[in-house]
Order: C-alpha cells, then structure tokens, then sequence
C-alpha cells in the first residue's frame, strides 16, 4: 500500500513539472499601426493579429489604452497553441490632431506585458489651415 501511495506521488510530482514547462508565447506579425493621414470622422477601426507560438492555450485578461479616445477590443475565448487571434482598436476620428497612443496587452504569455502602437493624423479637410501659405498677402487683398 505505501508502494502504491509512493508511486502515485511521484506521478503527480513528475505530471505537474510537465505542465509547468508548458507556456503560452505572443507573436503579434507588427507592434505598430500606421493610420497615415486620414479625414475627419472616417473609419477608425484596425486590427491588430498575432499568434500563439506556444504550446499552452493564450489567455488575454486585459487590455487597455492610453487615452479614453482609443477603444481596444480583445478575445474572449483563449487562443489555443498555433491558433491566430486579433485585438480590435477603434480610434474616435472626430479629433483632428496627431495620432500617437499605446495599446496595453496583459496576458498569460511568457512575456505577460506587450505594449502596441497606433499613430497617423487626423485632419479636416473642409477647414484651412492656418500654416498654409497664402496666395497675397493682407495688403495686397
């Protein structure tokens, strides 16, 4: 009996350093969006796709924005080991400004913290700028 007992604990102590060696890893194919210029109130929704490289399913628990104007979507279900994913981020176009802010990534990954980057620039293009050269001047007109 204290054999069966022995070896049984054993077999626990040998499977849970087996499951131990099991990570899940994050691969995402770019860390940065690029809007490029773009028109007021147009589409501000992209996508952010990435990889399970692991040998353990992929959980994302959060994922969060710099800035209330960025809204970041993530999976719901886990991704399982080689399975691709995506976290949508939409950015609220209505904002005519320079588009720099981070998206932050927690998961159960080997690299728990991944930070993501979207940038571009948003312009009205119904307002003159004030920078923009004029054809006369003050006097002239």
């Amino acid at each position: 009996m204290k054999q069966l007992i022995t070896i049984l604990f054993i077999g626990l102590i040998s499977l849970s350093v087996n499951a131990q060696g099991k990570v899940a890893k994050i691969e995402f194919k770019t860390d940065t969006i690029d809007y490029g210029t773009i028109e007021k109130g147009s589409n501000g929704v992209r996508v952010f796709e990435f990889t399970n490289t692991g040998d353990a399913p992929l959980i994302i628990s959060k994922v969060s924005s710099s800035c209330g104007c960025t809204i970041p979507k993530k999976p719901k279900d886990p991704i399982l080991p080689g399975k691709t994913g995506e976290i949508e981020v939409k950015y609220d176009t209505n904002r005519v400004n320079p588009i720099r802010k981070t998206i932050t990534v927690i998961s159960n990954a080997d690299t728990p913290t991944v930070a993501l980057k979207i940038k571009g620039l948003v312009v009205d293009s119904s307002k003159k700028s004030v920078l923009e050269k004029k054809d006369k001047s003050i006097v002239q007109q």
